[in-house]
């Protein structure tokens, strides 16, 4: 009921007229089928749902169930997600937890050595107990009961068949299998991506997993059960059991995982109504982000203008201050998710932002905050979002996640586990601090957008650890504010500040830009940025305008809504990333090149 008190108070706001005017105004959206995912076999999977009939719920169970086999570095049915949902019916949102949990026997001090120091992130992502209760397959499997129009067991046909027949390694997935990551000394890992005469597999190698494909056919025909009992679960309390580091999960931690159903945090955002999950998620830290840019002139400034990218970097700041200090898991911790948004807080924190750059800010004291703790969370980015829009207009936006790469680099049925428990603090104390059945906060920040009559209006997310909240803010500030297409939106570089640090593509930044942000204090350098996974759609002139981050491969597919008279395959528009010529006939602002 908290969380409903902010939606309606903030509800209030915005019908009363609380919200400036923009260019990209919300229209009616034709009656289109859409997914957006960040591979091409992962989106197709789930338009071959939408054009069966199937509904958004069935689509996001065979695009997730996809993304585990050719994406297995960034999210998998091992992992964990939060699913925010537009019901194209009532108009209403719901957000689907799915995060996962720690592990009954969970410590505080369990990510601590022998002399009470912090483990090495390299030695705790490879242990036993980096692992929490996987979510994803159960919140999914709780989604399509609710929301389904297929059978569970018509889901997975594509996913197993790919298992089965192999898929041809993309250069993505090869340039993590090269890189220098911890999880590639993982003995399962080697064992998987094994190369014939030694190495692991490059670009253009296939791959067939014959393991994930049983796992698959046990999926469809007993549901959820088939990973929370019986063989697999007992694989999975095996292997995370194992040394070194081994974890307390036992069967009854997966027997006993459920997700929950959560009220969003909504709020304003031009003439959009924005709606995000709530705590143990950081949607709340991105609304919060998008209001203290709204009492900025960011809108009337552009992507060539360094001032720009100034109030946001501050602004972001800010944000990330306050989101570190107070957001956990509200089960365990109280989140001031009403004193952030809070416009008169908002206001007095817009009013911190200079003409340059200082040290850190410190966390402010919203309405209704507890005594703050400090919070030493480490997140990395190894997520993916994706986005499905039905013919009855319901819509999905989902992010999901192992964690790291690869995730704990454990192997069980042909899927990896994940690493969440890593995202808790390693040092006890604070809003984020390990506790038995706690989730681990989020950055992951599946959003969707209204208009003033509660239409759909758009939906976007991102991968990115905890630089997810930036890279959104930054997409929408260029498709709302600067009316980007979505797809050179998306394009746009990334700038991510956090504390003292000011990381970002450097190199895709105009040279006047980069030079103008270090006279007011912002000395870019790589980093983080380099590697988001923004995925979006919003409505313009009732059409669907999506897009996909060109730093991944995915795609976007977009047909006519299917009919129930003819339920049958239908040509669908691929909406692909503009080259970079094109990108600079279109767009009034600098050239940006693709990471690609």
């Amino acid at each position: 009921m908290h969380h409903l008190r902010v939606v309606l108070m903030l509800l209030f706001a915005f019908a009363t007229g609380s919200c400036a005017t923009v260019a990209t105004r919300p229209e009616a959206p034709a009656r289109e089928v859409f997914v957006v995912a960040a591979n091409p076999l992962a989106a197709e999977a789930g338009m071959a749902v939408l054009r069966r009939g199937g509904s958004a719920a069935d689509a996001a169970v065979a695009v997730q169930a996809m993304l585990s086999l050719v994406e297995p570095q960034s999210s998998g049915v091992g992992g964990g997600a939060f699913l925010t949902w537009y019901d194209g019916a009532t108009r209403q949102v719901t957000v689907y937890d799915g995060r996962e949990t720690a592990p009954a026997g969970a410590t505080p001090d369990m990510f601590l050595d022998d002399g009470g120091r912090p483990l090495p992130f390299g030695q705790a992502v490879l242990s036993g107990r980096a692992t929490g209760v996987p979510g994803a397959v159960a919140m999914l499997a709780h989604v399509h009961a609710r929301r389904g129009a297929l059978p569970w067991s018509s889901l997975f046909d594509d996913a197993e068949r790919v298992a089965r027949d192999g898929f041809v390694v993309t250069p993505r997935l090869a340039r993590f299998l090269s890189g220098d990551f911890p999880q590639l000394q993982a003995p399962d890992v080697r064992e998987y991506f094994a190369r014939p005469g030694g190495g692991l597999l490059r670009a253009g190698d296939r791959l067939a997993n014959p393991a994930y494909a049983g796992f698959l056919r046990r999926l469809a025909s007993q549901g959820p059960d088939a990973l929370y009992r019986g063989e697999t679960a007992r694989r999975i309390v095996d292997r995370v059991r194992a040394g070194p580091g081994g974890s307390a999960m036992t069967l009854a931690d997966l027997a006993g995982y459920r997700p929950i159903e959560r009220e969003p945090v909504c709020g304003p955002y031009r003439a959009f109504l924005v709606c995000a999950p709530p705590p143990p998620s950081s949607g709340v830290a991105l609304i919060q982000l998008l209001m203290l840019l709204e009492r900025t002139d960011i809108a009337d400034r552009g992507p060539a203008d360094p001032q720009a990218w100034f109030l946001f970097a501050e602004a972001s700041r800010l944000m990330y201050a306050d989101r570190d200090r107070y957001v956990g898991d509200p089960a365990f911790v109280t989140v001031p998710v009403a004193g952030l948004i809070d416009p008169a807080y908002v206001a007095g924190r817009a009013r911190l932002i200079g003409s340059r750059a200082g040290p850190p800010p410190t966390a402010g004291t919203p309405p209704g905050a507890p005594t703050p703790a400090a919070d030493r969370t480490l997140e990395p980015a190894g997520t993916t979002h994706f986005i499905v829009g039905d013919a009855a207009g319901n819509v999905v936006s989902m992010t999901t996640t192992v964690e790291s790469i690869f995730g704990s680099g454990r192997m069980v049925d042909g899927f990896f586990l994940n690493n969440q428990m890593t995202d808790f603090s390693f040092t006890p104390g604070g809003p984020n601090a390990v506790a038995a059945g706690k989730r681990p906060r989020s950055s992951m920040t599946p959003l969707v957008m209204l208009d003033g009559d509660r239409r759909f209006a758009g939906a976007i997310g991102s991968a990115g650890g905890n630089a997810i909240l930036a890279y959104v803010a930054k997409s929408l500030v260029a498709a709302v504010d600067w009316d980007l297409p979505m797809q050179q939106a998306l394009a746009l570089p990334n700038l991510v500040a956090r504390g003292a640090a000011f990381q970002g593509e450097v190199d895709r930044f105009p040279p006047a830009v980069v030079a103008a942000l270090a006279q007011r204090g912002i000395m870019l350098r790589p980093g983080q940025g380099e590697d988001s996974g923004v995925h979006g759609v919003i409505v313009r002139d009732g059409r669907i305008d999506g897009g996909y981050d060109p730093r991944r491969e995915g795609r976007v597919l977009v047909a006519p809504a299917p009919t129930r008279s003819a339920i049958r395959a239908t040509p669908s528009r691929s909406i692909r990333a503009a080259s970079p010529a094109a990108m600079r006939r279109a767009s009034p602002g600098p050239s940006y090149t693709s990471a690609e």
